[in-house]
């Protein structure tokens, strides 16, 4: 291909709200088209190297055994109603209706789908697994979506699905797909850290990310470098520590009774500390939280007797509900782990007015005595003794609570949020953090969606079984992002080889002549030798043919000029120094240089 047959212009520099360095080299290089905030189009440039990815993708799962298939963007309403994820699934949402106004959907996700297209066809054992995959295009109405590609409001994704008969079978499907993302991720050249993560609005047993440690990352990673834990944040559980008092001792049992202390101008756990001259370790912290869409069964739950509930399909769900989460005051409450155990779509830290209504005080002073809510109590407050907590009345707080003698939690279950230095649950180690990007998950589902959308079929005695699932997704966009983030510098990217637009650029620096013959031929011998060739044909100066050269990122350049020949200059994008080559070689030691790269990645 030559630069003249691609519409193609760079810039000099990148907009302002381009920020990190793949959305400023991915729009400086032309790569990519901005057409509407989070909608980008994939110029050619862009596209091929999309391609690569994509195409590694696909080689990778077929190798393990999935089959690709294709659903529609565009779905039935009815399908969500059904998995009771019409609702829940919140405003990211993009809804619509069709000329006979029948409800439909822009898919953010391809659970449902997925799902319906199974039902159709399953009737017997025989048929499972069940082992198909799609990349397709996906659409979340992100709040703010920024970085590019790498929060769009579309994007594409690759959705892998299994319907397995049993646990036992979901597991070889589950580490079938692992094994199978670590061998696309090395290939793509990204070092990815498989970790525990939470299965959030997806439901199930469990999940893992797989991510790249990244400044600008959205997610906290929780490593231990002692025995290999890894954890999202959301996630991450640590060893048990002791709540102890002032004299850093285990906390000892009170047959003290309750005694009210007036706290006057004591609202946060900085004035407690203070005005009881005590460790935080002593205190207990309430919080009462809103939670949204929660499909647990709450109806013998403390004060939920006449709480709303709505069905959707065959969902149960509870649209507002309320509970008091107690927790030891040192530490923070994980939003995601209480979302999960409440099985809700939400939880958000409840308003001044339904605080009052719900602890008959305002925050600060909230009590686990007098709250009339379900209290969730954090695994810390299990061997907390003597403590101090809010009273239920502004301006008091209570000494010498006993948790298991002065109320009852509903359920008692760790929602902490583990932190730097915290202890390894695994080997006792200590903890440390960093930032990661996403760029795969997989999840054990159950039959979250196969029991709501009666997905049937006849086991081994001829009865009806509902199978279980699972679910494998890849961000294409975001993976393609990752790699620039991993592989630039000040000038631009630096492709792998296995995802460069083309693999070498040649660059003479007057496309006439002499200079002219020894490129055409370099490109010609290179193309017959399977490699991906850009001649750079374009009536420029040298110095913006190799800025451009550099920014695009083409993991090899070959320089043809008047001075060198007979000689050419190869000069590879990661290396600083270049060669000076005779050009009748130069194409077997560029391809050479190719295919060992490429070999390295798949090896």
């Amino acid at each position: 291909m030559k630069t003249s047959q691609i519409p193609f212009r760079t810039l000099r520099e990148a907009p302002a709200e381009a920020v990190i360095a793949s959305h400023q080299f991915m729009m400086r290089a032309d790569l990519i088209r901005k057409l509407g905030n989070g909608l980008y189009t994939y110029m050619p440039l862009g596209l091929r190297a999309y391609r690569k990815v994509e195409n590694i993708i696909k080689e990778e799962l077929n190798a393990s055994g999935a089959m690709e298939f294709k659903p529609t963007v565009v779905v039935p309403g009815d399908i969500w109603k059904e998995s009771g994820r019409w609702e829940t699934m919140g405003p990211q949402m993009l809804k619509a209706k069709n000329r006979a106004e029948q409800d439909m959907v822009v898919s953010p996700t391809a659970e449902e789908a997925y799902t319906a297209i199974c039902r159709a066809g399953l009737e017997s054992y025989k048929q499972l697994p069940i082992n198909m995959y799609q990349i397709n295009t996906k659409y979340r109405d992100e709040i703010r979506p920024r970085y590019g590609v790498m929060r769009g409001r579309e994007f594409n994704m690759m959705d892998g699905y299994t319907l397995n008969a049993d646990d036992e079978s979901l597991d070889e499907s589950y580490q079938a797909y692992a094994k199978a993302y670590l061998r696309i991720f090395k290939r793509l050249g990204l070092k990815v850290i498989p970790v525990k993560a939470d299965t959030g609005a997806m439901g199930g047993s469990g999940s893992e990310e797989f991510m790249v440690e990244s400044e600008i990352g959205d997610d906290t990673l929780i490593l231990c470098s002692k025995c290999g834990y890894a954890a999202n944040v959301e996630k991450a559980t640590c060893e048990a520590d002791v709540a102890v008092d002032n004299e850093g001792k285990a906390q000892v049992k009170t047959d003290k009774a309750i005694e009210e202390v007036a706290t006057p101008n004591v609202f946060s756990i900085e004035d407690m500390e203070k005005f009881f001259n005590s460790t935080p370790k002593t205190f207990i912290k309430a919080l009462i939280y809103r939670v949204i869409n929660s499909t647990l069964d709450l109806s013998d739950a403390p004060y939920c007797k006449d709480l709303k509930s709505t069905k959707e399909g065959n969902i149960t769900f509870y649209p507002v509900s309320y509970v008091c989460v107690l927790i030891r005051a040192d530490l923070d409450v994980n939003e995601a782990k209480l979302a999960g155990a409440l099985k809700a779509s939400e939880v958000v830290l409840a308003e001044e007015e339904e605080v009052r209504e719900i602890a008959g005080a305002g925050h600060g002073f909230v009590g686990p005595v007098s709250v009339k809510c379900p209290i969730v109590q954090d695994l810390s407050v299990n061997d907390m003794h003597d403590a101090i907590a809010g009273s239920g009345k502004d301006g008091f707080h209570i000494k010498h609570v006993e948790p298991s003698r002065d109320y009852k939690a509903w359920i008692n279950i760790d929602v902490r949020t583990v932190k730097a230095g915290d202890k390894c649950c695994c080997c006792g180690g200590e903890y440390h953090t960093s930032k990661g990007n996403e760029l795969g998950h997989i999840f054990k589902l159950g039959k979250k969606y196969t029991q709501a959308m009666n997905v049937t079929y006849l086991d081994k005695n001829g009865k009806p079984a509902v199978p279980t699932m699972g679910c494998y997704g890849i961000g294409v966009d975001r993976v393609l992002a990752s790699i620039i983030e991993a592989h630039h510098d000040d000038k631009g990217i630096i492709w792998t080889m296995s995802t460069a637009p083309y693999q070498v650029a040649i660059v003479p620096i007057k496309y006439n002549g002499k200079m002219k013959e020894v490129a055409d031929k370099l490109y010609e011998e290179l193309t017959n030798n399977g490699i991906e060739v850009l001649l750079d044909d374009r009536d420029e100066r040298p110095g913006v043919k190799f800025n451009d050269m550099d920014l695009i990122g083409f993991p090899v350049r070959i320089t043809v000029g008047d001075r060198n020949l007979p000689n050419v200059e190869i000069k590879e994008r990661a290396k600083e120094e270049s060669e000076l080559v005779d050009a009748s070689i130069a194409s077997e030691k560029v391809t050479k240089i190719v295919k060992d790269a490429l070999n390295a990645l798949n090896a």
